[in-house]
C-alpha cells in the first residue's frame, strides 16, 4: 500500500501562510519546527485528512517565481469535505476568493477557490 503523506506548497512567509490556512481554512497545525534561522517545518492538516501540507517558504527566484502557481494554473488542489454548505458558507464569511458560484456535478457539489497565493483549489462536496 502507498499514499500520500504531505504535499510541499511554496509560500512567501510562514506565519502569513499559517494565517490563511489556519485562520481562514480551518487546517489544523501539525508541526511548525525551527530547522534553522531562516526555515522551518510548517505542516497543516486539513480536520481529519491523512495528507497535509507542508508549508515551503520559497528561497531563490525561481521558487519565488512558483508561489501561486505550482501547477501551471489547473486546479491544484482537491479539499473534499462533509459539509459542504456549511464550508461553502466559513468560507465565504472569512473572505475566501470564489471565481465561480458552486455547481452539481455528477460525484457532488463543486466549487473553484483561489487561496491566499493564487493557486486555485477544488472544494468539493462528494454525493
Amino acid at each position: 500500500m502507498q499514499s500520500l503523506a504531505r504535499i510541499a506548497l511554496v509560500v512567501s512567509d510562514y506565519d502569513e501562510a499559517l494565517d490563511y490556512y489556519v485562520g481562514t481554512l480551518g487546517f489544523d497545525v501539525t508541526e511548525d519546527s525551527e530547522v534553522s534561522a531562516e526555515k522551518r517545518w510548517v505542516v497543516v492538516t486539513p480536520p481529519g485528512s491523512e495528507c497535509s501540507l507542508l508549508l515551503a517558504k520559497a528561497k531563490g527566484a525561481d521558487q519565488k517565481a512558483a508561489i501561486g502557481n505550482q501547477s501551471g494554473g489547473r486546479v491544484f488542489l482537491f479539499l473534499h469535505t462533509d459539509n459542504f454548505d456549511g464550508d461553502y458558507a466559513r468560507y465565504t464569511e472569512a473572505g475566501v476568493d470564489f471565481i465561480e458560484d458552486p455547481r452539481q456535478e455528477a460525484y457532488g457539489k463543486v466549487v473553484v477557490f483561489r487561496d491566499l497565493y493564487g493557486n486555485l483549489w477544488d472544494l468539493i462536496g462528494r454525493s
